[in-house]
């Protein structure tokens, strides 16, 4: 899955025809308005669905009827993830980036200078978190846009300006650790 991305959730059936309601998670859901398929998860394996009538039913709320999909087989959908590939998302520019952009990008703070390389990010539901590996010493920071400052994509650099004392907290954490050992 490393090369699609998450694009919603199917909630539940609609109709009684094969029609389903699904959640766009995006900010901005009319880019998918013409949406010819989709993959759909179904027990970590991806399964391309051709779309036969998409419409929405409210700003991320969508109708959609799958090609080849009866009343009977929807139901089986209903909770799954659906995806698109990587190659599907609009480009960003200026400080604007997609979470798999920056994985490997150097992170400099403003006050500690480099603290390391993004090497993921964590979906914790409401706030999603940036894991930050410094030597071996993981740590994190809520992705909340005021934090980024810049994103430097030919050098592979992301600028921040981390709250006062957290990055202080991860590394004050491991000097006790190495002091005991």
């Amino acid at each position: 899955m490393k090369d699609y991305f998450f694009l919603g959730t199917i909630n539940k059936l609609h109709g009684y025809k094969g029609e389903l309601l699904a959640y766009l998670d995006t900010d901005e859901p009319q880019k998918y308005a013409e949406l010819e398929s989709v993959f759909i998860d179904n027990d970590g394996e991806l399964i391309p669905y051709i779309i036969e009538n998409l419409r929405f039913k409210d700003e991320n709320n969508i109708i959609l009827k799958l090609s080849g999909v009866d009343a009977d087989e929807a139901k089986y959908l209903v909770k799954s993830s659906m995806y698109l590939p990587l190659s599907m998302l609009p480009p960003l520019t200026g400080n604007n980036f997609y979470y798999h952009e920056v994985v490997g990008f150097e992170v400099i703070d403003n006050q500690r200078g480099n603290i390391g390389k993004c090497t993921g990010f964590l979906e914790t539901g409401k706030q999603a978190v940036m894991q930050i590996d410094l030597n071996g010493t993981e740590i994190l920071l809520p992705a909340v846009d005021d934090f980024f400052e810049s994103v430097d994509r030919e050098n592979k650099i992301l600028k921040i300006s981390a709250p006062e004392g957290l990055i202080d907290l991860y590394l004050s954490n491991n000097e006790e650790d190495n002091s005991d050992q």
